[in-house]
């Protein structure tokens, strides 16, 4: 075949095809057009890539599809917007829609840790249960602290990260079975009760919290965050409304695997004030008050962008598009 022959007979579609696609807006028998020679050229190309695949003559045809698959099928949003997108409106209002519930899981989790104290304290045999007499006084005296600066902070920031994080996405990806977030929590809130009666039998509850809290205060949010979600998509299983039940766990579950993906960032700024700000000779209440900067923080985010981005419609889903709304055709 003569190349150039083909390239004389054709080169005005083609031309009209980048005149199409440089338009800034088209009518209708304009986009029809344009799909019309978009498809001719890609016949085109066929043609010209079974004489010569890597000719210029492909090459340009190539570009030129390119462009119009482009124009026909719409763009992606720049990496950045999509960010920006995802932190300023989808995260602030997936947590915002799990605020009063993450407040109720806290609540009950408090509760539970305090009781277990308190039974772990007045209830004679229950700290001999938890080892003996030298291995209490080993952790009051010497583990519980030097937990925290027994490996480097980087490191131990990055380790604490990894593990909290996947418990975090746990939490929300197996809270529809309803068993797992209650069980969770129950265990680290057990645990936690215990650690804090050990210690105030030894009387060293102030170290306990001033070792627990600096990190605790958005640690422990994030896990509660993680349950409410969980528990949410679970309540959206069993009780789905006028919708259908797959579409509402589709959907309840997109919004709120929007909130595992952003405590993973809350996560990592907590396991660094952890790896960081917990060990460090600070003075005990510049260590509690930077803590409580993050959480603070945390809320006034939530609070303040999250209401604002729930009242202007987003809920943390993906878009129409992304979500399999409709289909874009080539």
């Amino acid at each position: 075949m003569d190349l150039d022959a083909f390239t004389a007979v054709h080169s005005d579609d083609w031309k009209r095809l980048d005149e199409l696609v440089a338009r800034g807006r088209l009518s209708g028998p304009e986009a029809d057009e344009l799909l019309r020679l978009y498809q001719r050229a890609s016949t085109h190309l066929s043609i010209v890539r079974s004489v010569a695949p890597e000719g210029t003559l492909s090459a340009s045809l190539s570009m030129r599809l390119s462009r119009a698959r482009t124009r026909l099928t719409g763009s992606r949003s720049n990496v950045m917007e999509d960010l920006a997108n995802f932190f300023v409106h989808s995260l602030p209002a997936a947590f915002y829609r799990v605020r009063w519930l993450t407040a109720a899981v806290g609540a009950a989790f408090i509760l539970v840790a305090w009781l277990t104290g308190v039974w772990a304290v007045n209830t004679p045999g229950v700290l001999a249960a938890v080892g003996s007499d030298e291995e209490v006084r080993r952790y009051v005296e010497e583990d519980f602290v030097n937990y925290y600066s027994e490996n480097p902070a980087a490191s131990f920031s990055g380790m604490v990260w990894t593990n909290n994080a996947w418990i975090a996405v746990q939490a929300v990806a197996f809270g529809i079975t309803g068993v797992w977030v209650p069980w969770m929590l129950y265990q680290n809130a057990v645990g936690l009760g215990v650690s804090a009666g050990m210690m105030a039998a030894h009387d060293r509850l102030d170290v306990f919290f001033v070792y627990i809290l600096p990190h605790g205060f958005m640690e422990l949010t994030a896990i509660f965050i993680a349950g409410a979600a969980g528990l949410r998509i679970f309540w959206a299983f069993i009780a789905p409304g006028r919708r259908a039940r797959t579409t509402s766990v589709a959907q309840e579950g997109r919004s709120l695997m929007t909130v595992a993906l952003g405590l993973v960032v809350v996560l990592f700024i907590s396991g660094l004030v952890e790896g960081f700000v917990t060990p460090s000779p600070l003075p005990a209440w510049l260590r509690l008050s930077l803590g409580f900067l993050v959480f603070a923080a945390y809320w006034a985010y939530t609070l303040i962008l999250g209401r604002r981005a729930y009242r202007a419609g987003y809920r943390g889903d993906l878009t129409a598009r992304d979500a399999g709304a409709y289909l874009r055709t080539a």
